[in-house]
């Protein structure tokens, strides 16, 4: 008999957390190669896009495992946008990824109302979308050869 719980419990999502892995990396030799490598663990890439006066006009968080990057955010202030600040931001994570962190590949997540026309015109290609995610939206997951 099991008694289940839903209560936020940070102890145990690292218990989690470890056990999962431990079992992964049993599991994959691919996961397996990457111990010991730069590519081993997740480590955050952030750009920053400053005004004259020093305030945040647009920015970009993400983090590169396994030599992928992952962008996870993307936003430019709306007077900064249609200058192309979205595509420096982009292109300075992906040579910071490639040349620092020997990245080969990129993948995000985007929706439809967001900027999957932008991300493709950056060299990104769609391989999958959900629908409905939130309702009424569509996710697109898009990736790219660094």
């Amino acid at each position: 008999m099991f008694r289940l719980e839903t209560e936020v419990d940070k102890e145990r999502r690292i218990l989690l957390s470890g056990r999962l892995h431990e079992d992964n990396v049993a599991a994959s030799a691919g996961l397996r190669a990457l111990l010991s490598t730069s590519a081993e663990h997740e480590v955050p890439l952030e750009v920053w896009a400053l005004d004259e006066h020093g305030t945040l006009a647009g920015g970009l968080t993400g983090r590169t495992w396994a030599y992928w990057l992952h962008v996870d955010l993307l936003w430019v202030d709306a007077p900064h946008r249609g200058l192309g600040l979205g595509a420096r931001l982009l292109a300075e994570a992906e040579r910071t990824a490639r040349t620092e962190r020997a990245c080969t590949r990129s993948r995000l997540e985007t929706w439809d109302f967001q900027a999957p026309g932008f991300y493709r015109g950056q060299g990104y290609e769609e391989i999958g979308r959900v629908a409905d995610y939130p309702p009424g939206v569509t996710e697109f997951i898009l990736v790219k050869d660094l």
